[in-house]
């Protein structure tokens, strides 16, 4: 039997997980790419940063994923009367959903490597590579109406330009140097051409004039015909800090020895408030299976949408919450423990409650009757007479 109900799980965990990994992460790439779009090697930045990205968004839909594929099969067990049967041959609701809570504590050890090993150090490395990103330099193509900085002491801009960015017109230039001088540069049109090296172009601009100043401020013009300006392409500045400048950075073990240890840039709330969230998120996996249950048995009655809604509401405000005490106890506001404790001791004693509750009398739970309610709800907005227009459609 719980081979059997193991093996019916899986393929459903599998596709979840893959369909809301897909999903976020292809958001999060179009993002990305739209904010990396001056770079000259986007690609390959986006592809690291995705890749940084999956222990993160894998630990979100981690809990989602196993709601689903446990509801899922619970209530297509119930409705076809395999739960039914179990339950005349004498198997209990806690013998049937022993393998889930199998399932669950290989799930929650999986979140806390998760939470507390992966997540620190990719998101560490997801910021190492978006600040290389950030601070790659100039691709050498120029968006219209766009001021940019190729080097410290150079600003720069251009009116129009066209498809490839390399053909510019209406430049604008700025130009610092040490000494304080100062040259504006303005031309006609230009030109952009790749260097020899590889780490720079070449400006070539036509019909326009140079306004400088020296050291004691007296201006000179200078108009020209043709005119060139090398222009650098910057490579990436390093990191300013190390990974652990933030909580979310430290494993669990890190977190443990300087919560404990005292010496430490962060404040001990912040440290313990990090450490109790990522604790009750993982282990909140193991208590997921008594609410499936209860929920998937009452499908039966009153369909499947107000198990989910019932889930999904449950599910948001113990996130909701856990995030609410959190940031209390960093601001100061709340001890760490009761901030982040008292939402995981709620949601384990309201599941733990709907599950002995659903032992007495299978499917006629307060669970099940609040399921009919929303059902009824549910099946009063429809509008009536839908399904036979479509017939005669």
């Amino acid at each position: 039997m719980d081979r059997y109900i193991l093996r019916l799980t899986l393929w459903p965990l599998a596709g979840a997980l893959a369909v809301t990994l897909v999903a976020l992460l292809l958001e999060r790439v179009l993002r990305l790419l739209q904010l990396l779009s001056d770079s000259s090697n986007r690609f390959g930045f986006v592809v690291e940063l995705a890749t940084n990205l999956v222990p993160h968004y894998l630990g979100l839909t981690l809990p989602a994923a196993f709601f689903i594929a446990l509801f899922v099969v619970i209530s297509r067990l119930n409705e076809g009367s395999e739960i039914d049967a179990l339950l005349a041959s004498g198997v209990s609701l806690s013998r049937i959903v022993a393998p889930y809570l199998a399932m669950g504590a290989v799930l929650t050890v999986v979140s806390l490597i998760l939470f507390g090993f992966l997540q620190p150090y990719s998101r560490y490395a997801y910021r190492v590579v978006m600040h290389a990103a950030e601070n790659a330099g100039w691709n050498g193509l120029v968006r219209p109406q766009t001021f940019f900085s190729p080097s410290q002491d150079l600003t720069m801009t251009a009116d129009a330009t066209d498809a490839s960015g390399e053909d510019l017109r209406r430049i604008f230039i700025r130009k610092l140097a040490g000494d304080g001088h100062e040259e504006i540069t303005t031309a006609r049109t230009g030109r952009l051409v790749p260097a020899a090296d590889g780490h720079s172009v070449i400006l070539q601009m036509r019909d326009g004039q140079q306004l400088s100043t020296n050291a004691k401020g007296e201006p000179r013009t200078l108009s020209f015909q043709s005119f060139s300006l090398e222009l650098p392409l910057s490579g990436a500045a390093k990191l300013l800090r190390a990974r652990g400048g933030d909580e979310r950075e430290l494993t669990l073990s890190e977190l443990v020895t300087q919560a404990t240890g005292g010496h430490t840039s962060i404040p001990r709330q912040a440290l313990l408030a990090e450490l109790g969230a990522r604790l009750a998120r993982s282990f909140s996996l193991l208590l997921l299976p008594l609410l499936a249950l209860p929920l998937g048995l009452a499908a039966k009655r009153g369909g499947r949408a107000p198990g989910i809604i019932i889930a999904g509401l449950v599910l948001l405000a113990f996130q909701h919450l856990l995030q609410v005490g959190q940031s209390l106890a960093v601001s100061g506001r709340a001890d760490a423990l009761v901030g982040v404790g008292l939402p995981f001791v709620g949601f384990a004693a309201l599941t733990v409650v709907i599950f002995l509750s659903s032992r007495k009398r299978p499917g006629e739970t307060p669970v099940s009757i609040l399921s009919e309610w929303i059902g009824e709800g549910l099946r009063r907005l429809r509008p009536r007479g839908g399904t036979r227009a479509w017939g005669q459609a």
